[in-house]
């Protein structure tokens, strides 16, 4: 009779062995990752919670704005244009992203990529542009990335409260199987969130600092004019002309057996025309 008693007890602890281990399982495949075409977003909530949490974050998130400019001007002193230019970002804690000098045919010039805080931004515009009689290009953007960002914070916050079911999870785990499948969707879950937080800290960081290129020139149309002297003038249209007569010769030098043949015919006619008159 204990022997009976012992196996039905045996049974029994068996079994809730089993059940707690499958209700495990289910957990596990209960919040596998969805597929690409859906997002985290919405594999954890439905449309009206994750609204009511976009809407509770945008009320939280200030507005965010990229600014750009795009400044070209003409100049008579380069070094002093571009003083001044460094005055006003040192003034303004801006940076020089990029310097870049140049000449071409008709002027020398100098393109400058700078980085300034976004606060800044029309101060820094107002210091550059003294002097400035008029400027052949001046174009300023402002694009309104808040919705964007929102957007992303939203999905970011929804892939992080997934990781931490899976770290409750893992927890709970006993047998090696169930560990793997865990940790593997653990870093699936933890390369999208890097992935969004690199989106996010990109963005704010166009947000924080506004990117303004500015190239200005100095036209070297009209001094070339006045450095060059009359005897140097001279001097070109000798070698000039020289130049056109050796292009002359070669040119014949590559006709020369049509030149022959001319000769040759002139020759026998000629010749014909004084046999008629003997």
């Amino acid at each position: 009779m204990k022997s009976i008693a012992l196996f039905f007890l045996l049974l029994v602890s068996f079994s809730g062995c089993k059940k707690a281990e499958a209700d495990l399982d289910m957990k596990v495949s209960a919040i596998k990752l969805p597929s690409k075409e859906v997002s985290a977003g919405n594999a954890l909530y439905d449309k009206g919670e994750l609204n009511s949490s976009t809407k509770e974050t945008q009320q939280n998130i200030e507005q965010k704005i990229i600014k750009q400019g795009d400044l070209r001007f003409e100049t008579n002193d380069l070094q002093s244009t571009y003083t001044q230019i460094q005055n006003a970002v040192k003034s303004h804690n801006a940076i020089i992203q990029n310097d870049t000098e140049g000449k071409n045919y008709e002027s020398i010039f100098r393109r400058l990529i700078i980085r300034v805080p976004s606060k800044n931004f029309d101060s820094f515009l107002k210091d550059i542009s003294k002097g400035v009689a008029y400027f052949d290009n001046k174009e300023i953007s402002s694009q309104d990335v808040t919705a964007e960002y929102i957007d992303i914070d939203a999905r970011l916050k929804a892939k992080k409260v997934l990781e931490n079911r899976y770290l409750e999870l893992l927890k709970k785990a006993n047998k090696v199987t169930e560990m793997l499948e865990i940790e593997k969707q653990l870093s699936a879950i933890r390369e999208e969130i890097e992935a969004k937080e690199g989106q996010l800290n990109y963005m704010q960081n166009r947000v924080s600092f506004s990117t303004i290129t500015i190239e200005f020139y100095k036209s070297i149309a009209e001094e070339s004019g006045v450095t060059t002297s009359y005897g140097m003038k001279i001097w070109t249209a000798i070698k000039s002309g020289f130049n056109s007569l050796s292009s002359l010769f070669i040119n014949l030098l590559s006709i020369w057996p049509f030149i022959i043949i001319l000769f040759a015919a002139g020759y026998f006619i000629r010749k014909r025309f004084k046999s008629k008159k003997i």
